[in-house]
């Protein structure tokens, strides 16, 4: 009994706080978070072969001799080759014209922020971060792309690759503020087997099991106490 209310003391705070963050994150619409809401449609586009040029030039255009990976996407529309250098850099270029988009300047990523963005708001600043907050997810260098809406809007547009890399908000800070107390990671959120948050869990299955046991144990105490008065009873 003495075992089980100490160590339901301990963690009684925790499940509270897992209790508060599952009703947070089960509130919360996922999309919502991930800003998925706001994304712009993109109109799709089609490109004869012909107008692309060869992954060779676009290699020669790079000035890199060896390729690592290569693919092709579109920026604002354009086709584009991303390209990477074994060394692990990351190149952008203009699969027509054969220019090298990358890195993107700064009116080259708030077009790439305004076209993502669905909403009305205008810009409120948009800034290039070496060292980027925890919440981008990534190293920098990337551009910060903030829009004066009601949810402060931040797109992160990777000036090497040309493109929006992710999307956060007032509603993804607050769900992310709830996932760290849920999972207990402090720093980025992002480990949910550490030791602290496994031995929480097992002192709060602890607390359930024991807590089950001292009710049976209590019920079958009141049983016999009612069983024994009833006998005594004329």
């Amino acid at each position: 009994m003495r075992i089980h209310k100490w160590v339901a003391l301990i963690v009684g705070l925790q499940i509270v706080l897992w209790v508060a963050g599952g009703v947070v994150m089960s509130v919360i619409p996922i999309e919502q978070v991930r800003g998925e809401h706001k994304i712009a449609t993109q109109t799709a586009t089609s490109v004869s072969p012909a107008d692309i040029i060869t992954l060779q030039k676009a290699a020669q255009a790079a000035q890199i001799n060896q390729v690592a990976e290569a693919s092709t996407g579109t920026v604002l529309g354009e086709p584009v080759w991303h390209l990477k250098s074994p060394d692990g850099i990351s190149f952008t270029v203009d699969a027509r014209t054969g220019a090298v988009l990358s890195p993107a300047s700064e009116l080259l990523a708030t077009q790439i922020a305004q076209a993502d963005y669905s909403g009305n708001a205008t810009l409120s600043d948009v800034t290039l971060l070496t060292d980027p907050p925890s919440e981008y997810g990534r190293p920098g260098p990337v551009w910060q792309v903030v829009f004066a809406d009601r949810d402060s809007t931040t797109l992160y547009v990777d000036p090497a690759r040309a493109e929006v890399r992710a999307r956060r908000s007032s509603t993804w800070r607050f769900y992310d503020f709830f996932w760290k107390l849920h999972i207990m990671d402090y720093d980025d959120g992002d480990d949910f087997n550490h030791p602290l948050l496994i031995t929480a869990a097992g002192a709060a299955m602890f607390v359930a099991l024991s807590g089950l046991i001292l009710l049976i144990i209590k019920m079958r105490r009141s049983l016999l106490a009612w069983s024994r008065q009833r006998k005594s009873s004329p």
